[in-house]
């Protein structure tokens, strides 16, 4: 029985590779979205078994986007394609309920394979993440996160994506005022108080590309 997928990617040639790597296999794509957001609507309205999300897409990243799905659709399965090995991003990962991570650069063998195992319920890590980041993890030796809820790393995306306030919210759908107090809150936590020091900080834990 084909596994039906949503495959979210904002590089069109990336997503027909995959696409086509996905299908010579006997698999249904059911979809494809450019950024996160979309991805979501397609999930919501098209019900995959799996969720396929490149972790750095514009509006809403797929570390996100995964996170979301597992919080909202806990039925369809999210993996991640990253090219980021580091324990921070793996954690985050795991912790967001993501089922497969997948390292970009073993992508064509690996995905067959996260496949596989995240439709039988199990968590696939590509073998190029070490064993090191996995055992950090299971003993909570992670890098310390700042417990940013999943609004506020939507706004915390936008804002270093160079969107204002209100733009922020017209595609949240969420009011100008309530925007502004994410904001807020976002940079109290974070103990950041400039744009171009929130900017850096996006950057640097990978929610934005430079």
């Amino acid at each position: 029985m084909p596994i039906r997928i949503v495959l979210a990617d904002d590089h069109v040639l990336v997503r027909q590779g995959l696409k086509s790597l996905l299908e010579r296999e006997g698999h249904q794509v059911v979809a494809e979205a450019a950024d996160g957001q979309e991805a979501l609507r397609l999930v919501d309205s098209l019900k995959p078994d799996v969720a396929i999300f490149d972790i750095s897409m514009p509006v809403l990243n797929g570390l996100n986007a995964g996170r979301e799905v597992a919080r909202s659709f806990p039925k369809t399965k999210a993996i991640l394609l990253t090219q980021h090995d580091e324990e921070q991003y793996v954690s985050e990962a795991l912790d967001a309920g993501v089922r497969g991570y997948v390292l970009k650069s073993q992508a064509a063998s690996d995905l067959l394979e996260a496949l596989r195992q995240v439709s039988r319920g199990q968590v696939y890590l590509s073998p190029g993440v070490s064993q090191a980041v996995v055992d950090a993890y299971r003993g909570k030796s992670a890098v310390m996160k700042e417990r940013l809820t999943s609004r506020e790393q939507q706004v915390l995306q936008l804002i270093a994506e160079g969107k204002s306030t209100k733009e922020v919210a017209s595609l949240l759908h969420i009011s100008v005022k309530t925007a502004e107090s994410h904001r807020t809150r976002l940079m109290q936590k974070l103990d950041i108080h400039e744009t171009a020091s929130l900017v850096r900080y996006a950057i640097r834990r990978g929610i934005v590309q430079p």
